[in-house]
């Protein structure tokens, strides 16, 4: 019983243990399959206590163990316990995680795993396999950055609690970064300003060198009238009195990174290939996107660099159109949407983080950049790969009756009938590196299969 798993990372041992220690690192290890969500992250690797929400409101809690710390060569958690929620879980499962850490070479690190439990070793090698994967991934695109001269730097942070906006500020965090959270609610926490987008505090941005702006209302939903003014409002204003705030801060950020999407492109540009350079489309979210994407003009007419992340559809079971899907395709109910022609570009979580990340330290990049995977695929091969990955059937069309009845006419042709091929021409001319090539290694790895 327990496992026992290694690998080794290109990267010198201080810097792997390094990693451990800072903000967001358990948040980037967890399997985004997995049913639990960080609540508390340990403040330090020698005695602290992470916190883990489970299904039902139990709590998994982790307890490091001084005794057993050696940095950089070791450190141990067991299974805790800290109020009645965590009780089920200490009774039921026994614990005791050593995470290894052995200089293969100056440049070389053996990462190893031990855990002593009585849960079988078939049952966590998935998960320690994506652990493993998302170390050396991460690792390896900051070391990417450092290479190219990205020191850690102070990066303020709207949407930071939204599905790309966590996975991100982990991510940054891990690497050295300062995240700032800029929050609607009050602040509570040192890393943390309140933002309020209609009127923004003109010391809002102090001591920050760039502003990453993932904010905006949900888009799934009918498009309701409501519905589409949230849809804009949180978009437009707030981003045009965030540049305007930037372009207004004396020795302030240098670089914007604004989110945006490949709606700019219109719901259904047939078999056209859209590069960054593609003229705009039809419709309420090209509409939408294109007046967003304008509302950051003032920060360059400020003179500082802005980049917009034209996001494609993004993948994780985390959120998103994924998880949607996920409950009928695991029951065998999954199909394809209609004729299944439509074109689907996508990008899964840990690359678009990586087209942020780029955004930070490629100073040759601005304007708009393409979000997407370079093989945009058709929903019906799309179908077909996430039933081969998860092992069942897809023999059950959708009719895109379907969709019009949840999404309304217009939010079933802009949203889950859209076609676009959308290509990341400025990613590829910048010969950037995805971390998963095709649709079938993504969703394995995000999956755990």
């Amino acid at each position: 019983m327990g496992l026992v798993y290694s690998s080794v990372i290109d990267a010198p041992i201080y810097e792997v243990f390094d990693w451990h220690t800072r903000p967001g690192a358990i948040t980037r290890l967890s399997p985004p399959w997995q049913p639990m969500r960080v609540v508390a992250e340990a403040d330090s690797l020698q005695n602290g206590r992470a916190e883990l929400g489970l299904p039902g409101g139990l709590r998994w809690v982790a307890d490091h163990q001084p005794d057993a710390y050696d940095p950089p060569r070791r450190f141990v958690d067991s299974i805790g316990i800290d109020g009645l929620a965590s009780l089920p879980v200490r009774l039921a499962v026994r614990w005791r995680h050593t995470h290894e850490f052995d200089e293969v070479s100056a440049e070389r690190t053996r990462v190893t795993d031990r855990v002593a439990t009585p849960v079988p070793a078939k049952a966590l090698q998935a998960m320690f396999a994506y652990r493993h994967r998302q170390l050396a991934d991460d690792i390896a695109a900051h070391r990417r950055a450092a290479e190219h001269g990205l020191s850690p730097i102070t990066v303020a942070v709207t949407g930071s609690s939204g599905l790309v906006g966590s996975a991100l500020s982990a991510f940054l965090s891990t690497g050295g970064h300062r995240v700032i959270h800029l929050v609607r609610r009050a602040a509570t926490k040192p890393d943390e300003r309140q933002w309020n987008p209609d009127q923004p505090d003109p010391d809002l941005l102090n001591g920050v060198d760039a502003v990453m702006h993932l904010a905006g209302a949900s888009i799934a939903g009918r498009f309701t009238e409501s519905h589409r003014a949230a849809i804009r409002d949180s978009r437009i204003g707030p981003t045009r009195r965030l540049a305007e705030l930037i372009a207004k801060s004396a020795g302030g950020p240098k670089a914007l990174i604004c989110a945006s999407a490949i709606g700019y492109y219109g719901y259904d540009r047939g078999d056209q290939s859209l590069t960054e350079d593609s003229d705009r489309g039809d419709g309420f979210l090209a509409d939408v996107v294109d007046e967003w994407e304008l509302a950051a003009t003032a920060a360059e007419d400020g003179g500082v660099r802005v980049v917009r992340v034209r996001t494609g559809i993004v993948q994780s079971p985390s959120g998103g159109t994924l998880r949607l899907l996920l409950p009928l395709f695991r029951a065998g109910l999954g199909g394809r949407l209609g004729d299944g022609q439509q074109w689907f570009s996508y990008i899964g979580i840990d690359d678009l983080v990586d087209v942020y990340h780029r955004a930070l330290w490629d100073t040759a990049l601005s304007g708009p950049v393409n979000a997407v995977a370079a093989d945009p695929v058709r929903n019906t091969d799309y179908t077909r790969i996430l039933a081969k990955v998860l092992r069942r059937p897809a023999v059950l069309p959708v009719p895109s009756l379907g969709p019009r009845l949840l999404l309304g006419e217009q939010g079933a042709r802009e949203l889950a009938c859209a076609n676009q091929r959308v290509l990341p021409a400025r990613l590829q001319q910048a010969a950037h590196r995805f971390r998963r090539p095709d649709l079938d290694q993504t969703l394995r790895h995000l999956l755990g299969r």
